[in-house]
């Protein structure tokens, strides 16, 4: 009976962790992050639009700022799960390698920004305090943390860029690659004729 007791009394005590640590994100980390969601989308206002989506358009031109600068600047300004949506400025046969390098991104720009993958900013803290505990600065991890899947999210997309075209090309899908096939205005067409 004992062991019934103790089993249950750890079964509740694991919840009122849990609760306490909700609070504590009630009172601490959701009203920053809705300041940082806040100042991003004023930001975006600011610039305009148009202007943030001629200015994206022109960074697919080079690999490079395809799988870095793109995917960062998605992640930040748009966070997660909308970051995918900066992917639509690139052509088909690259969309593939986008997403890889953002899913591959979001972890590791929480430490710095944790407006961008909120709901996972939990794994982070956890890493986060452990690594205090043992010396260590938390700010330091979190630089480190997001330098290091910059270089990752670039290797990557370059991958994930040329499996795609070498499955594009076995599978016969050359109006990909020839980019005469347009996702986005096919998505129209069918919105018109519905």
């Amino acid at each position: 009976m004992d062991a019934m007791t103790n089993a249950a009394t750890a079964f509740i005590g694991l919840f009122k962790a849990g609760g306490k640590v909700f609070m504590g994100y009630m009172t601490d980390i959701i009203p920053l992050l809705v300041a940082l969601i806040t100042a991003i989308n004023a930001l975006v206002k600011f610039i305009g639009e148009d202007r943030v989506n001629n200015f994206m358009a022109k960074l697919t031109k080079f690999a490079i700022l395809r799988y870095t600068l793109l995917p960062i600047l998605g992640i930040f300004f748009f966070t997660n799960p909308m970051c995918y949506t900066a992917g639509r400025f690139l052509p088909e046969k690259y969309k593939p390698a986008f997403y890889d390098a953002c899913v591959s991104f979001i972890h590791p720009i929480t430490g710095l920004f944790p407006h961008a993958n909120s709901a996972e900013l939990f794994v982070f803290l956890g890493i986060a305090n452990g690594f205090t505990k043992a010396g260590g600065n938390q700010a330091k991890l979190a630089l480190l943390y997001a330098l290091t899947g910059i270089i990752i999210i670039f290797i990557r997309g370059l991958i994930t860029e040329r499996l795609s075209i070498f499955f594009f090309k076995r599978n016969n899908n050359l109006q990909i690659l020839n980019q005469n096939l347009d996702v986005n205005n096919l998505a129209k067409e069918n919105a018109e004729e519905a």
